[in-house]
């Protein structure tokens, strides 16, 4: 369990907070947010902090602006919806340099309860680098500092670590932060059995520590997406032109073996929807696990791996899901990630945990979402704290 000061352990009242939020919201061409999950996720934290009668002071990045104003990625879109979403003003302070005389006058001005939103953090260039000026900038604006910013928390910048440094009062986490890391934290510390993982998604190599984490802690272990063709590969079976990372076949049969040494149930595709061309529209077929034409590639799982993966779901009462089972951006190929969110939304007094990323987007375009325990709101912070690392986000926090 998290032991660090929460919201619930602070006295802001009269103080102005600043609190570092995820608003790392999706924007179409008219700069209309078209996923405002992450605003809605923070609104309890605020709210708590407005009805006891602090300062709010608002901060976070959006999108990959590399330390240059871009009107495309300014927070000002952010600000009018949260203050719908709140029912009250949200002051914008538009400077480019963030903490500048708009930033300065808005917060000098403030009454308790009230609500200022900085722009966005990622305009300095010094945030990514956590350098000491930026961090101290917005240290100036406030007395007690609160991050509630999972989807950050793996990375040590100016917003969310540095700023700690240099805050007279108490660093605490929100809502939001205290919720990720409970969940995430008993799953993999904690888990009711059976507990079982299932990983998606592209890459091995990028999921290396997280299997090997998870290879201590789960009953089954469930290996999908594009990740499994290395797999297959490493047992001498044709792949065709599916992903494959010919470096990682020595250790996914060490991995295979380390599964089977820890009594661990480790199960990857036994048949595979191959497809002609990277595309909906391509001719597809299912073939048996091994009998991959060389000429076509591997999109998704088939029905009889389905009903495995599905069978190994059923009765579990942890799960923790990271990564999609195919392209399921393409509705041809989205079979296999569909059949694994109904076998977790079905589960009976489960915990069912999803963790961020590509997976989070599918559950909720899937509509799954409210059938899952949690969705976290961090792909990379999640994928790290599996592998059982601290983040810096976290560890800069006051402890309790």
């Amino acid at each position: 369990m998290l032991n660090k000061k929460t919201v619930d352990d602070i006295n802001v009242s009269g103080k102005r907070v600043l609190v570092r939020c995820d608003f790392n919201v999706p924007l179409d061409a008219e700069l209309n947010i078209t996923d405002e999950n992450r605003l809605v996720a923070a609104l309890p934290t605020l709210k708590k902090l407005i009805s006891d009668g602090g300062k709010v002071i608002l901060c976070s990045h959006l999108g990959k602006p590399k330390g240059e104003p871009k009107p495309e990625l300014s927070l000002a879109p952010v600000a009018k919806r949260l203050a719908e979403l709140l029912g009250q003003e949200v002051k914008f302070a538009a400077d480019a340099n963030v903490v500048g005389d708009n930033a300065r006058a808005a917060v000098e001005a403030m009454k308790d309860g009230d609500v200022v939103l900085l722009e966005n953090t990622r305009y300095r260039a010094e945030e990514t680098k956590n350098e000491e000026a930026f961090s101290k900038d917005l240290a100036s604006l406030a007395d007690v500092f609160v991050n509630d910013a999972f989807g950050t928390a793996h990375r040590a910048h100016c917003s969310n670590v540095g700023v700690t440094e240099f805050i007279d009062g108490d660093c605490a986490v929100g809502y939001l932060m205290e919720k990720e890391i409970n969940f995430l934290g008993n799953a993999v510390n904690n888990p009711e059995r059976p507990f079982v993982a299932i990983l998606g998604g592209a890459k091995v190599s990028s999921k290396i520590p997280v299997i090997e984490n998870l290879l201590d802690k789960v009953d089954t272990l469930i290996i999908g997406g594009g990740m499994a063709y290395t797999f297959m590969a490493a047992h001498g079976e044709e792949v065709g032109k599916s992903l494959l990372e010919e470096d990682y076949k020595e250790y996914a049969l060490e991995m295979e073996k380390k599964a089977a040494d820890k009594g661990v149930k480790l199960l990857i595709p036994i048949d595979t929807v191959v497809a002609d061309d990277f595309s909906n529209d391509a001719n597809f077929k299912t073939v048996e696990r091994g009998g991959i034409p060389a000429d076509m590639e591997g999109l998704d799982i088939g029905a009889k791996t389905e009903a495995l993966f599905t069978e190994a779901i059923n009765g579990a009462k942890t799960v923790v899901w990271n990564g999609p089972m195919g392209c399921f951006e393409m509705p041809n190929f989205a079979h296999g990630t569909i059949a694994v969110a109904e076998a977790l939304a079905k589960l009976d007094g489960a915990t069912t945990i999803i963790g961020g990323g590509d997976s989070a987007a599918a559950v909720n375009q899937l509509g799954f979402g409210d059938k899952m325990t949690h969705i976290s709101t961090g792909g990379g912070a999640s994928l790290e704290f599996l592998e059982g690392k601290d983040l810096p986000g976290v560890v800069a926090a006051d402890d309790k």
